[in-house]
């Protein structure tokens, strides 16, 4: 089973997105500009512990 990482909203802190770990070792966290329901706008979602 892969590792799934967690993405949460920068601006609410909400926890909405679950993406899988890619197979090569980052060394930096994941952001990605994505839709939040609870802002109701993109905003960037950072990834979390």
């Amino acid at each position: 089973m892969s590792k799934k990482l967690i993405l949460a909203c920068s601006t609410c802190g909400a926890r909405n997105y679950f993406v899988p770990q890619g197979k090569d070792k980052q060394s930096y966290r994941l952001e990605i500009k994505k839709f939040c329901r609870f802002c109701n706008a993109h905003t960037s979602h950072k990834e979390t512990i």
